[in-house]
């Protein structure tokens, strides 16, 4: 997603490119449509919970029905970004005290966000539990699409868990901001969990030549199609991230980045049966 420095100018541009990005989600599985989404990144500041919001506005203004859900246990930031604050939230519905329709709270036409309590223990048995893998299944029947804003990976394993449940996975990568190294290890966590990383999402992108700026890539990392300005001929391409099954990166940058499996996995927590938090 590209950064503008007027309001107006960044309204416009972050629109569009929550659109494209909605696309290309889309795009991933036409014969089995991803529903549930999960956005992480590698390490805070990289903006996931803004693409989140924007990704879930752009699903409601479609038309579909869209429930934005805060997982992220240890630094709630949707709440504030939204100007929405419930009473209750995901632990209550999870424990059974209240169901999502009671603790989601409407925030435009569309749009339903289900926030989660604060200082809730041991947020990875939680998601690794049956009762979240139920109150998952029973959304996915219920909204269009659901999206699940979660915590960075280099610092807990919450995303990669939860990743291992939904049906897609996206990366948002701040341009010129997180090493290498970082992505790499965080994306090979992901794949050691099972996920369908269906891309990466550039945020915080200039734009030098054009008003919108994006690149894409097949899985042997050609580009397939450039928007409003082309890259130069010299320009190094992307190997792919996304693993068999997938279409193609969302959006990328110009830099190699060989992935190696060398982080552990998280798979010991995502096997957990445990219905009891």
């Amino acid at each position: 997603m590209a950064h503008k420095k007027s309001y107006a100018g960044e309204d416009r541009t972050m629109r569009n490119a929550a659109q494209t990005l909605l696309a290309n989600i889309r795009f991933a599985s036409v014969d089995d449509p991803i529903k549930t989404v999960v956005i992480t990144s590698s390490v805070p500041n990289e903006g996931k919970t803004t693409v989140s919001v924007e990704l879930a506005r752009a699903m409601a203004r479609g038309g579909r029905t869209v429930l934005l859900v805060e997982c992220d246990m240890r630094r709630r930031s949707l709440a504030a970004t939204l100007g929405r604050h419930p009473e209750t939230g995901l632990y209550s519905v999870l424990s059974g005290a209240t169901d999502y329709g009671q603790s989601s709270v409407a925030v435009e036409e569309n749009l339903w966000f289900l926030d989660v309590e604060p200082h809730i223990p041991n947020p990875p048995e939680i998601i690794a539990s049956k009762r979240f893998r139920r109150f998952v299944a029973e959304v996915r029947q219920r909204f269009d699409f659901v999206v699940f804003d979660t915590p960075p990976l280099a610092a807990f394993v919450d995303a990669a868990v939860l990743s291992s449940i939904v049906d897609g996975t996206v990366m948002v990568v701040r341009e010129s901001f997180v090493k290498r190294t970082e992505l790499v290890d965080a994306y090979a966590q992901l794949q050691n969990a099972g996920a369908n990383v269906v891309g990466v999402c550039m945020n915080y992108c200039h734009e030098e030549r054009s008003e919108y700026y994006y690149a894409y890539y097949d899985r042997q990392g050609r580009r397939v199609r450039t928007s409003d300005a082309d890259l130069d001929d010299d320009e190094t391409q992307l190997p792919p991230l996304a693993p068999s099954g997938s279409s193609h990166l969302l959006a990328s940058t110009d830099a190699s980045m060989p992935v190696n499996r060398t982080r552990p996995s998280a798979r010991r927590v995502v096997e957990s049966d445990s219905d009891a938090f």
